[in-house]
């Protein structure tokens, strides 16, 4: 089912998606990948606040290609989830709501979002160059000396994603798996 939603993605929005939906996504997200996670990590760890707002925020797991000529962001493809599996549990409880990546995500992030009423998307891998046109405004927020890896504050218009993990755990991964195998 195809949903059209607008950020910040709240707990009453996260109810109502379900594993396998197409959804197209307005607003504010965040870009964070490894280097910058494992920074948001640390800071928590010396007491220090986190440099953007956790609570009901979506971090998409990107590090995107040099702007091109009058675009905004170039190419910006999803990388690897599981990097980001050791730092997304914590966040989650911090209060993000959703992560957007790909691939496969571990049992302790599955629980966290579980626990937190929250959602894990997949950006189709390959479609950086798409998927930037889906993206209207970027800026870095922090973390500048990261270079590609800086946390960015993106405004984005209909950027498509597909419900992975919805808040009660159900899996596309596995439960279209299964599927496949049923089929003759």
């Amino acid at each position: 089912m195809d949903k059209h939603i607008t950020t910040p993605i709240t707990a009453e929005v996260t109810k109502n998606l379900k594993s396998g939906d197409y959804v197209y996504i307005t607003g504010t997200i965040y870009v964070a990948r490894d280097a910058a996670h494992k920074r948001m990590i640390e800071a928590l760890e010396r007491g220090e606040n986190l440099p953007i707002d956790i609570k009901d925020s979506t971090i998409y797991y990107m590090g995107p290609s040099p702007a091109r000529e009058g675009r905004p962001i170039g190419s910006a493809g999803p990388t690897t989830a599981t990097r980001m599996d050791k730092y997304a549990p914590t966040l989650l409880d911090l209060g993000e709501k959703a992560m957007i990546g790909k691939g496969k995500r571990s049992k302790e992030v599955i629980d966290a979002i579980v626990r937190n009423h929250a959602v894990y998307f997949a950006a189709v891998g390959g479609a950086g160059a798409l998927l930037s046109k889906c993206i209207t405004k970027s800026e870095i927020v922090c973390y500048e000396d990261l270079g590609a890896e800086a946390i960015r504050k993106l405004q984005v218009k209909d950027f498509p994603v597909i419900v992975v993990i919805d808040s009660e755990g159900n899996n596309l991964y596995e439960t279209a798996i299964k599927k496949y195998c049923t089929l003759e």
